[in-house]
């Protein structure tokens, strides 16, 4: 059976999944029955400083996206941080990791922008005998109208300077969490490295409104008449994620800062994906909400299954091996040429592959040949553009199959086996200035 054990930061759980900071780590008895059901380790829900705690709306927080089926595809909420007192949450953490020393504890901060604030807060935090610290540079809404969350998590400059005082301050690990709201994730993750973080955790929610309601004409959730905007989560923001991942896993500036991946982990799948582009451990957060504590159970003993049939017996045998196959558009062979194949035999003859190609594509596929319905790819129009198997409602009906030799009946040029990509083409004019 394979070890899924993990070893983040020095920090060591029995298993890489973890609960994300969040309405299931907010108190001692939610974290208690997470780690009975298996859960690896917890973020402890943003604390904020001493004194009166956070008010948070007391009507509907969360708006939601479904499939056609009702499964839940997101979630937006405007939930703040915890609004229990600050001794408490010290307390319980205390004596949540006494009671679980196996299983990892991070406790999530976010304080005004200040050095005293950070200074008073850390040693506390730093004596409940947690493993590190988590600091909330994303949340979207609520805090960060009050200069906190993802107004700080937006600007590189507060991101190290913070980072440097926790450093100063603080024995334990520390992990900046990064906003999704931003133009390009690598100046943050830079700016978090610079400042000492020892890790990044991504993404936080992005900033978002998923309806409105059209009898009161008002976003959802709704609360007396007037809604706002909030952080979205959820299985449908997991693209997002993992191409945020993957530009800091490859940064040649942020290549090799240990990353906690965050964001629509439903699957043991999901977190093997994660972890093929370099994080070393997952949160999550809306599949608990969704589905409650025990869903670790299918995920811990999915990517265990996954990994004997691989021959992966650590998580470090397939860790971050995604990361160089990721590249840039004008690194992409152009001289790889596919064209897609229907299986007659699996074809239901529902005829979407049809209406897609013809209505939106490249007309490369027949709806009828000799008077009979019959959908057949025609090479000499196939651009390989696989739409068709994308829509197809049949797995593995239609597949892409690799030319390699002779000549591409689209194009009536031969296949040229060496690769080439639009740095060298000639259609670019960049490459003409080069050569000259």
């Amino acid at each position: 059976m394979a070890d899924l054990s993990t070893n983040f930061l020095g920090i060591k759980s029995p298993n890489p999944f973890w609960l994300a900071s969040a309405p299931p780590t907010d108190k001692a008895y939610n974290v208690e029955r997470a780690f009975e059901a298996g859960w690896g380790g917890v973020v402890w829900k943003t604390l904020g400083e001493a004194g009166p705690p956070v008010v948070n709306v007391n009507g509907p927080r969360y708006g939601a996206i479904w499939g056609p089926d009702r499964r839940l595809l997101g979630l937006n909420n405007i939930e703040l941080i915890t609004d229990r007192d600050l001794e408490i949450n010290l307390r319980e953490i205390t004596e949540v990791k006494k009671r679980w020393p196996d299983r990892a504890m991070i406790v999530s901060i976010m304080v005004p922008c200040d050095e005293q604030s950070w200074k008073a807060i850390l040693p506390r935090v730093e004596d409940t005998g947690a493993d590190g610290i988590e600091l909330n540079f994303g949340c979207p809404h609520g805090m960060s109208e009050r200069g906190m969350g993802a107004s700080v998590g937006q600007v590189p400059e507060y991101i190290q300077m913070v980072a440097e005082w926790c450093k100063q301050y603080c024995r334990l690990p520390v992990i900046v969490k990064l906003t999704p709201n931003i133009t390009d994730i690598r100046y943050p993750a830079r700016a978090a490295k610079a400042g000492g973080a020892d890790a990044v955790s991504l993404i936080n929610t992005i900033s978002s409104i998923v309806s409105i309601d059209l009898d009161n004409f008002a976003p959802m959730p709704t609360i007396d008449g007037k809604g706002s905007h909030g952080g979205y989560c959820g299985p449908a923001v997991k693209p997002i994620a993992l191409n945020m991942v993957a530009e800091i896993a490859r940064d040649a500036e942020t290549r090799g800062l240990p990353i906690s991946g965050i964001g629509g982990i439903q699957t043991w799948r999901d977190a093997a994906e994660y972890i093929a582009l370099g994080c070393g451990t997952v949160q999550v957060c809306t599949a608990a909400m969704t589905y409650g504590f025990k869903i670790v159970q299918e995920m811990t003993q999915g990517l265990s299954d996954w990994m004997d049939e691989k021959g992966y017996a650590t998580l470090a045998d397939f860790q971050g091996r995604a990361v160089p196959n990721v590249t840039d558009w004008q690194h992409l062979n152009l001289n790889y040429i596919t064209k897609a194949k229907i299986d007659q035999d699996l074809c239901i003859k529902c005829g979407r592959c049809h209406i897609a190609c013809e209505d939106t594509s490249h007309q490369a596929i027949t709806s009828m040949v000799d008077g009979v319905r019959h959908f057949e790819v025609m090479d000499d129009e196939c651009v390989g553009c696989n739409l068709c198997v994308n829509v197809c409602p049949v797995d593995d009906c239609i597949t892409m199959v690799e030319m390699t030799e002779g000549t591409d009946p689209r194009t009536g040029r031969p296949i040229d086996p060496d690769y080439a990509n639009w740095t060298t083409h000639p259609n670019n004019p960049m490459a003409k200035q080069a050569a000259e």
